[in-house]
């Protein structure tokens, strides 16, 4: 009888392991799918945002942000890197953006990276990347 007992006792501990295991895989799945196509930039904005009012009664922000990067070259010496990201935001967003942001202010932005494409005057297909933000945080 006593065998018996710890029997069950061992299969129950074991579906509680295994039940446990697959929660935390759930959670681990869930965190990655969060990380997909994610991008975070912190920078200043090169111009007040630009704000368009569409038709359909939507709001557009349009900002530029420039990160700055910082490192020592094969000499030793200082040196200092600039990208410029294109960002765009819609509604409630793009309408707080309007009212906290101006040219010179530092942001943290959460958003995904898309990319917008176009055939230039040669025909040639280009493709030009933008932040979709959404949410910021106005650190500045």
């Amino acid at each position: 009888m006593k065998q018996n007992y710890f029997t069950g006792q061992c299969y129950l501990r074991c579906f509680a392991l295994i039940f446990l295991l697959f929660i935390k895989l759930i959670l681990i799945l869930t965190k990655m799918n969060s990380l997909k196509n994610n991008i975070q930039l912190i920078g200043r904005l090169g111009k007040d945002p630009e704000i368009i009012h569409l038709t359909s009664g939507k709001t557009l922000a349009k900002v530029s942000v420039a990160t700055n990067e910082y490192y020592r070259d094969a000499k030793g010496e200082k040196q200092s890197s600039t990208s410029w990201h294109n960002c765009i935001a819609w509604g409630k967003t793009a309408q707080i953006m309007e009212n906290l942001l101006k040219k010179g202010k530092e942001v943290a932005i959460r958003g995904k990276l898309t990319y917008n494409h176009f055939e230039d005057k040669n025909g040639i297909k280009r493709y030009l990347p933008q932040v979709v933000v959404n949410e910021f945080v106005l650190i500045r």
